[in-house]
């Protein structure tokens, strides 16, 4: 199974891939970190976005996309550009979108049986949320390619 996790922050979606293959985790190296509009008020850009997003989902053939969810309202609110960056992402076709909420992903990690050292995997900070957030099933360590 191959999942990738996204964190949507302003007009920019972080990418992480991850593979689960006989209960091991595995960092899929990708040719972009993340991918990014930038006129969201632009029909074109929205859809170069989409198409960009969907190329590379296929190339590295990924089934599962995970986002973390934002909140709608309150001082931690999600802006009017990530969410139009989510539907265009839950548009696609051939993948399956899942929402998860922080709380959600603390209590899944909780669960499990996974021990990650973030320090370890030799991501950038800016991937950290998107990898926890692919992160759903119980596992052994993880390897790096």
């Amino acid at each position: 199974m191959k999942t990738c996790g996204i964190e949507l922050k302003g007009s920019e979606a972080i990418i992480c891939l991850m593979s689960l293959d006989n209960g091991l985790y595995t960092l899929n190296d990708c040719r972009v970190k993340k991918l990014a509009i930038a006129d969201a008020t632009s029909q074109e850009q929205i859809q170069k976005f989409q198409f960009d997003f969907a190329k590379l989902m296929a190339d590295y053939q990924i089934s599962n996309v995970v986002v973390k969810e934002r909140l709608t309202r309150g001082k931690f609110a999600g802006g009017a550009v990530s969410f139009k960056l989510e539907a265009t992402i839950q548009l696609v076709d051939a993948i399956d979108v899942t929402l998860l909420s922080s709380s959600k992903t603390k209590e899944i990690l909780k669960h499990s049986h996974t021990t990650l050292n973030f320090k370890e995997t030799g991501l950038k900070q800016i991937s950290r949320t998107s990898l926890y957030d692919s992160v759903r099933l119980p596992c052994k360590p993880i390897k790096r390619t």
